[in-house]
């Protein structure tokens, strides 16, 4: 609503101080373990995160990852906030950006490495476990067996094995728990063993 000379009138810039003070309290109700706290501050803000991270990735999939990601961040370091930074939402806002522009590159640069594999018809990189190389199964097979994972097993994969990242460094650069992470990679190599197997014999 704006007044009759164009600028906010003083019931909007009102509304948007509750909001803010609400979300700030919010915020500090979730960082003493307030689980409803958070629970209503991701029904306040989650559309606006999510719109972000479309626009950043444009992939809706990964967008949604992207949020996951981001709101296990604000949990995880809502005792860090500051209002002298700067609003609530801002703060939410910043950090879903990096998230989602870090997801970009992550994407890119795994993408340029597996077009490179293709490119150059070389094997498995030697770093693959033996488990995983089923003799001299060449990079197209292994992206399409690599398609065949969920997103979150093969992103933690090509991190580890692609990428060089031990277990935990792989579960402190996505934020999760290592037996989480150990998990997925467990999971998602046997699945690629499978898939390879399968492939081989086809």
């Amino acid at each position: 609503m704006t007044s009759d000379d164009g600028g906010a009138t003083p019931d909007a810039g009102h509304g948007r101080g509750n909001e803010s003070r609400l979300l700030r309290d919010l915020l500090t109700s979730a960082s003493t373990g307030d689980r409803a706290a958070f629970t209503r501050l991701y029904d306040l803000t989650s559309s606006r995160i999510y719109g972000l991270a479309v626009r950043v990735v444009r992939d809706r999939e990964y967008a949604e990852e992207v949020v996951q990601e981001a709101y296990l961040q604000y949990w995880q370091k809502a005792g860090e906030y500051h209002p002298a930074r700067g609003s609530v939402i801002t703060w939410m806002m910043t950090i879903a950006h990096r998230r989602a522009v870090d997801r970009v590159r992550s994407e890119q640069l795994q993408q340029d490495r597996m077009s490179a594999y293709g490119a150059a018809s070389v094997e498995i990189p030697r770093n693959i476990p033996l488990e995983v190389v089923v003799r001299d199964d060449q990079a197209r097979t292994l992206r399409a067996c690599l398609g065949e994972l969920t997103d979150l097993q093969r992103s933690c994969i090509e991190m580890s094995y692609f990428g060089g990242l031990t277990y935990p460094e792989v579960a402190l650069r996505t934020e999760t728990p290592l037996p989480t992470i150990k998990s997925r990679i467990r999971d998602g190599l046997r699945r690629l063993r499978s898939c390879l197997s399968t492939q081989e014999d086809s």
